[in-house]
C-alpha cells in the first residue's frame, strides 16, 4: 500500500486534432506539458503527479520532467470524444488496483502554461474549506458556447 495524501493527473493524449502534438510544442522555450509538471510540483501540494497518457514520446518527456507514468493510457480513452472525467476515474481505478490509498486527486491539463502554484493552492483551499467535492477553474473567453459550463443557482 503507498498512502499520499493528494495526487495529481495529467491527462496528455498524442492525437490533438487542432493543434498536432500540442502536448510537447515549445512554448517559452520549454514544452507545453513542462508547466503543467512544474507548476504541480512548486505548489508542494501532491504527494505524487501522474501522466496519463497514450503517446510514448509525451510519457519519456513528462519522466524526464518528474512525472510518474504507471501506464499506458487504453486506446478507447484517448480518441476525441473521451472524456476527462472517464480518464481521470481510469487513473484512479488503476492506481486503487496498484494499492494507492490517495484523499483528493488534481486534474491538471497539460496546456496550462499560465498556472501558477498559487492557483493550485486557492483550489484545494476552496476544496477544503468549503466540504466541495470537485471544482472548476472558470474565466470567460470568446469560445464556442459548447466548450463553456454555465453557471446557474
Amino acid at each position: 500500500m503507498v498512502s499520499v495524501n493528494n495526487i495529481a493527473v495529467i491527462p496528455a493524449r498524442g492525437g490533438s486534432k487542432r493543434i498536432p502534438r500540442k502536448n510537447i510544442k515549445e512554448f517559452c522555450s520549454k514544452p507545453m506539458i513542462f508547466w503543467s509538471i512544474q507548476a504541480a510540483k512548486n505548489s508542494g501540494l501532491f504527494d505524487e503527479i501522474f501522466v496519463s497518457t497514450d503517446d510514448e514520446e509525451i510519457a519519456n518527456l513528462a519522466k524526464k520532467l518528474g512525472a510518474i507514468i504507471p501506464f499506458t493510457r487504453p486506446k478507447n480513452l484517448s480518441d476525441d470524444f473521451s472524456t476527462t472525467h472517464d480518464v481521470i476515474f481510469h487513473a484512479a481505478s488503476f492506481l486503487n488496483d496498484a494499492n494507492y490509498i490517495f484523499d483528493n486527486i488534481c486534474c491538471l491539463y497539460p496546456c496550462s502554461p499560465f498556472i501558477q502554484s498559487e492557483d493550485l493552492h486557492e483550489a484545494f483551499n476552496l476544496l477544503r474549506n468549503k466540504k466541495n467535492c470537485y471544482i472548476y477553474p472558470i474565466t470567460e473567453y470568446p469560445h464556442p458556447i459548447s466548450r463553456a459550463l454555465q453557471l446557474s443557482k
